[in-house]
């Protein structure tokens, strides 16, 4: 256990100061992002729970709010230890001290007089991250009623929904409150989705490798897992070295550490010397910089259309290649034994195979022989045609229908669960061209009619029973993914799989570190040569939300191991830590790292760095050249105009708004 976990009492009767921040939601998300502003940003927070237990997790005996008083008082213990300890962003102690408790309250709905009570109308943000995209829709747009300068930030899974009510909610700010500046009505509203956000660390983990791919004005920056080196070898540090991995030489599984791990832990944004003196374990680099491509659709498994292989099976295929044999060898000897030409030849033939000619009376007999082989030939062929007809009407009636594991199918990825998380991984996967199939129990699941339409192989069963993960040919998976919404449902399919086969890499969706933690280290002792991975979808997705809340927007957020590094644009000015200091002098161990400066003009600088340029539809436009300098020397002084990229660790991310908060009063 972390600790004590300290009574959080709902305090219904005592409002809120203003300046505080609201989150609204029903599930681990909320009670996450809770965490993240309480403890990682200092600021007063109130919680805003369904009364009752957690739809998502019926089988949890503890409610809503017993669970999210637990994980405050877990995280509250674990801060504690760290502030004890130094931590590593300096001596700047609890930076939740004075700060009070997160208020717990209640209610079935955000309704008007449930925001009201918490204090919608003095708040400095609002968080609605319900499961429920319509709950979310109506909340915003009463709060934006109540409260026109809020800033809001919506979960949403709809994108085209989203971008739409983003811009009406933009309008009605401006209408309410004209002359606002650009930057802070472009801050007023965000929509994120969870699954966008954790879509491509999830995906990532099923790949040996693989890539962590951060976008900026078009430039892809590519974060890669580097394994520790050999006896003998030296790993490759990149353009630098992001994080240092629990994994080493003697033990390449590594710790799986989280934020709770202490020294197992991997150690973030490492300085040379940490990094010169980790010679033997692995990394996690910034690989290149490179341009995006414009956005391309999810390839579709086995092609476009319906080629002749999917209409006809192969005995069909070979027995109508036979008949065609037999006929051409009767043209054949008909051309051989008669003075006929060829196009007669054929034509007589094709008769005979028919049934269509008279009888050959009075012919030499070797055109009755070949008559009489022409109908025996004409004989199998009515009932290839019949075949030909059954064939043809069956793969219409399922061309709608899912499709099953092709026999010859190997080294693919075996995806569990097909929710709003799975639906987004299977289409990250099918972006990567990699082979998948989809596990999945309810067949009118959301991701269902998507994996129909890209014509992914999917079985449709629980896979808690037996021969379901045999169907989708596990025994020659490269690895298993199991992101369905249940904890013991995932771990039950991963143990399962390595009974099947012991070498499979493993990635398991998991909520709880602990809990986390305990498996990775059973698997790990009883499977030592296969990798497991686990990864929480709340956990992925917090800092960004909690970014958002605070008017910043992040770039990305790469997993290392069960600890989040983020990456974000800031400008310079406001922020005494980089403003007046040189690259090198900026550079904070285990807090932040400046990667690039954005060397275009104030005036002509894009709002979000994340957008791709507009491109030519034709393609041959060249793109346009980007302003981001990212070989930068270490002596360039950081002016206030200069907007920076910054590779950070949440902390460190998150004392730097704070100390601009702190030097900018809120409006």
């Amino acid at each position: 256990m972390l600790g004590f976990v300290p009574p959080l009492p709902q305090q219904p009767g005592r409002p809120p100061s203003a300046g505080h921040m609201i989150v609204c939601g029903d599930d681990a998300l909320a009670r996450r992002l809770a965490v993240e502003l309480r403890y990682v940003y200092g600021e007063r927070v109130t919680l805003l729970l369904p009364p009752g237990r957690d739809a998502n997790s019926p089988e949890t005996p503890l409610t809503q709010r017993g669970r999210a008083a637990a994980l405050f008082g877990r995280m509250s213990a674990a801060m504690n230890r760290a502030g004890n300890g130094g931590g590593t962003t300096g001596g700047s102690g609890d930076t939740n001290a004075g700060v009070e408790a997160v208020r717990i309250m209640e209610a079935p709905e955000p309704s008007d007089d449930v925001l009201e009570e918490a204090g919608v109308d003095r708040a400095a943000a609002l968080a609605l991250v319900y499961d429920d995209d319509e709950r979310n829709i109506r909340a915003a747009l009463t709060a934006r009623r109540l409260n026109p300068r809020l800033r809001l930030v919506i979960r949403l899974y709809n994108r085209k929904l989203g971008q739409h009510l983003e811009e009406l909610l933009d309008q009605a700010a401006a209408v309410a409150m004209p002359g606002i500046d650009p930057a802070l009505l472009d801050a007023s509203t965000t929509v994120l989705s969870d699954a966008d956000t954790a879509a491509p660390a999830l995906a990532a983990t099923a790949l040996t490798g693989s890539s962590k791919i951060i976008q900026a004005e078009g430039l892809l920056l590519r974060a890669a897992e580097r394994p520790p080196p050999r006896p003998g070898e030296t790993a490759d540090p990149g353009l630098c070295t992001l994080a240092l991995l629990s994994s080493t030489t003697n033990d390449p599984a590594g710790a799986e550490g989280s934020d709770s791990s202490g020294d197992e832990a991997p150690q973030l944004l490492p300085d040379e010397s940490a990094v010169a003196a980790a010679t033997g374990r692995g990394t996690v680099v910034l690989e290149a910089v490179s341009r995006a491509d414009p956005d391309r659709p999810a390839t579709r498994m086995g092609g476009r259309g319906a080629p002749l292989a999917q209409v006809f099976s192969r005995r069909l295929r070979w027995s109508a290649l036979g008949v065609a044999a037999a006929a051409l060898a009767l043209v054949i000897a008909s051309l051989l034994t008669t003075e006929d030409t060829a196009i007669h030849s054929t034509y007589l033939t094709l008769l005979d195979l028919l049934g269509m000619n008279d009888p050959a009376e009075g012919a030499p007999a070797a055109r009755q022989i070949i008559q009489i082989l022409s109908g025996i030939a004409g004989l199998l062929l009515l009932p290839l045609l019949l075949a030909a007809v059954l064939e043809a009407f069956g793969t219409l009636r399922t061309a709608s229908s899912l499709r099953r594991p092709p026999r010859g199918l190997s080294g693919h990825v075996v995806l569990l669960g097909l929710g709003k998380i799975g639906t987004r991984v299977l289409v990250r996967l099918r972006e990567l061209d990699i082979p998948v199939v989809v596990v999945e129990e309810d067949p009118d699941a959301r991701g269902i009619p998507l994996a129909r339409s890209m014509h992914v192989p999917t079985v449709i069963g629980d896979v808690t029973q037996e021969g379901v993960l045999e169907a989708a040919k596990i025994r020659r998976a490269r690895a298993l993914l199991a992101l369905t919404s249940i904890d013991t449902t995932n771990l039950e399919a991963a143990l399962y799989a390595r009974s099947v086969k012991p070498d499979l890499r493993v990635a398991l969706r998991l909520y709880d570190d602990e809990f986390a933690t305990a498996v990775y280290r059973t698997l790990r002792t009883a499977h030592p040569g296969a990798l497991t991975r686990s990864r929480s979808v709340s956990h992925l997705a917090a800092p960004s939300f909690a970014v958002a809340m605070m008017g910043r927007q992040i770039l990305g957020a790469v997993p290392v191991e069960r600890k989040v590094m983020l990456f974000a644009a800031l400008e310079v000015a406001g922020h005494p830590q980089l403003e007046g200091r040189t690259v090198e002098q900026a550079f904070r161990a285990g807090a932040w790292r400046v990667l690039a400066i954005d060397a275009t003009p104030p005036a002509d600088r894009t709002p979000d760095l994340a957008a791709l340029p507009p491109y030519s539809p034709d393609g041959d436009a060249v793109p346009p050249p980007s302003g981001l300098v990212w070989d930068l020397h270490p002596g360039y002084v950081l002016r206030a105009t200069d907007r920076v990229v910054i590779a950070a660790t949440r902390r460190g991310l998150a004392e730097l708004l704070r100390r601009q908060r702190s030097v900018v009063p809120r409006q």
